[in-house]
């Protein structure tokens, strides 16, 4: 009996031990596989694109607004980026500085604060290709306006301005990805046309502010109602092309060119002539990305101040106004070195003519500037910047950043006037060089500081001779930056 009582417990110990060799090895592979996992989630944290993501959307990188992969089912994603900004000018921001007297402004000088973009970015994948995305953002701190009772003037109604600024909706698309190559989107979405539209998040330029050229000239960030067809291929390229609204050119100007004529000062977009956008990007080399983006459409017919029966008893009756647009942009990033470029060029058909037109609009309510507008503008601009952080191996493991950087930048909004090079608004012509530093204590944080100086154009004076006309513009300016998105 006590031999079968033995062998018995020695049975159980055997397979007691068996079971627990057999869970210990199950715990470690389970054990590897989560660390497996980890360290996948991390690389594709570093590496947004392993996702299949879409480089090229014109909105933010790291979010998988782009979807070229299936995504789990149900995936919610939410993040977005912001600034909060300083700067204190050595000139003047009298909007007369530019008149006939520059130099009654010469030694005045400005601070301010602001919040130029808290942006909110909400996504959900709904499965099977299904997606959708929206993005708010606030510009300036947003608004605070109120209807208040006026105790000291008799109780009164009136309505307060408290804080100006601009809320949005940046971004609301739906998507369907029939696979990497072959994806579509409808719904107001960014125009990545140019360097800035297609990478506008503050940690995307060492600026503290966005780069100024591509910012004057074109809309930005420029979003529009459109129908997208894109995609990419295995070997690095990715492509885009748009169908949306043409510009309005009853909003066209002497400062912006064609800036302000995106978007609607309406309930609706109006859509009397049409437009489009392509985009294709190159990064089959590592860490260099290659870009080229374009737009074309009239914008001349785009407007509610006159009917089409007027306008063709007119002279403007074979007015267009095209506005075609061509951008190159680049950047490299290896090494501890950033080294980013972008030029961009613009034409307006009928320019003079479009001039002519604004400036008889003459309601006061006429959303037109009536001013002259360029009928070719320009900006090109280059910075470089080093990681010194990267010759620190503990630095490099904490995944810290410290950036010294310098940019050029010239851009003209009135470039050429119906064709010609002029002095006509010559102040709208600059070079901008600037230094600083970028440091990142975490990936989606950064501190920026720079200083910059802006040269304006020379030009044609009073007496007939040469010179500066205006005031340099020299700047100081600071930040803090925020980026980043995440999957739940």
């Amino acid at each position: 009996m006590r031999r079968r009582t033995i062998l018995f417990i020695s049975l159980i110990c055997c397979a007691l031990t068996s079971f627990a060799e057999d869970s210990i090895k199950e715990s470690a592979a389970d054990l590897q596989a989560l660390m497996e996992r980890v360290e996948r989630l991390e690389q594709k944290a570093e590496h947004p694109n392993k996702l299949g993501l879409d480089a090229v959307s014109g909105a933010t990188k790291q979010v998988p607004k782009d979807t070229v992969k299936h995504h789990r089912r149900g995936t919610f994603t939410i993040g977005g980026y912001g600034e909060v900004t300083a700067k204190h000018c050595w000139f003047s921001n009298n909007y007369l500085r530019y008149g006939k007297n520059p130099e009654k402004y010469a030694n005045d000088h400005y601070g301010e604060f602001d919040l130029p973009h808290v942006v909110l970015y909400l996504g959900y994948d709904f499965g099977k290709g299904w997606s959708v995305a929206t993005e708010i953002e606030f510009e300036h701190g947003g608004t605070e306006s109120a209807v208040e009772i006026e105790e000291e003037e008799g109780g009164e109604y009136e309505s307060e301005i408290e804080r100006g600024g601009e809320v949005a909706l940046e971004q609301f698309w739906l998507q369907k990805a029939f696979n990497r190559y072959a994806i579509l989107r409808a719904g107001m979405q960014v125009i990545p046309v140019g360097g800035l539209n297609a990478h506008h998040e503050p940690t995307e330029y060492f600026g503290v502010y966005r780069n100024a050229g591509d910012f004057t000239i074109i809309p930005s960030t420029w979003h529009e109602v459109a129908l997208t067809f894109m995609g990419s291929t295995p070997n690095g390229w990715h492509y885009q092309a748009m169908f949306l609204p043409g510009l309005d050119s009853d909003r066209f100007g002497t400062k912006n060119w064609v800036k302000t004529g995106a978007g609607s000062p309406y309930e609706f977009k109006l859509a009397n002539v049409f437009a489009g956008a392509a985009r294709v990007d190159y990064t089959g080399v590592k860490g260099l990305r290659l870009s080229l983006s374009g737009y074309c459409g009239n914008s001349f017919r785009n407007t509610l101040s006159k009917s089409n029966a007027e306008l063709d008893a007119s002279a403007y009756k074979d007015v267009k106004g095209t506005v075609s647009i061509g951008a190159f942009d680049f950047q490299y990033k290896d090494h501890g070195i950033i080294l980013r470029g972008s030029f961009t060029y613009g034409h307006l058909s009928d320019a003079a003519l479009i001039s002519q037109y604004n400036k008889t609009q003459m309601r006061r309510e006429s959303v037109s500037k009536k001013q002259d507008v360029a009928s070719d503008a320009l900006a090109a601009g280059i910075e470089a910047g080093y990681d010194f952080f990267s010759l620190n191996r503990k630095l490099v493991e904490k995944k810290q950043q410290f950036y010294v950087f310098a940019r050029y930048d010239y851009y003209d909004s009135m470039f050429k006037y119906d064709g010609q090079l002029t002095d006509k608004a010559a102040w709208c012509g600059r070079h901008r060089a600037a230094v600083g530093i970028n440091y990142f204590p975490i990936k989606q944080i950064g501190v920026k500081a720079e200083f910059s100086y802006g040269i304006l154009k020379k030009g044609t004076r009073t007496d007939g001779t040469r010179g500066k006309l205006y005031n340099d513009e020299p700047q100081i300016a600071v930040g803090i930056v925020y980026a980043g998105f995440y999957q739940l």
